[in-house]
């Protein structure tokens, strides 16, 4: 195994790892209010980053490692960043209709999933 398979591997399995819904869970998560109600939008967008990385992370869930292109373990990497930056970043108090955790939902992690 070369060094970048096995980078690729590590980047798969921390992903796997990191996101705790299921490709439906998450697509069901997408089509609520609450999803679609946080996260920063691209100047003109109507749509926030974390949504379209959602649906994005959907694709991932349901391909194959091995049809996973160099464009898909970025955002991979993206993705596992992403939810540990923000996992840092925990408000004080319950957390469990606030917009913090509707965030990380939608990048595929939920921090109250058992």
């Amino acid at each position: 195994m070369t060094a970048k398979d096995a980078t690729r591997q590590e980047t798969v399995s921390e992903f796997r790892d990191t996101v705790n819904l299921t490709a439906a869970e998450l697509e069901r998560r997408l089509e609520s209010d609450e999803s679609r109600g946080v996260g920063q939008k691209k100047d003109g967008d109507d749509e926030s980053v974390g949504h379209e990385s959602g649906r994005r992370i959907v694709e991932l869930l349901r391909t194959k490692d091995s049809e996973l292109d160099d464009d898909d373990i970025a955002h991979m990497r993206k993705v596992v960043g992403y939810v540990r930056r923000h996992l840092a970043q925990r408000p004080d108090g319950d957390v469990t209709r606030s917009p913090w955790r509707y965030s990380l939902k939608n990048w595929g992690h939920d921090p109250q999933k058992k």
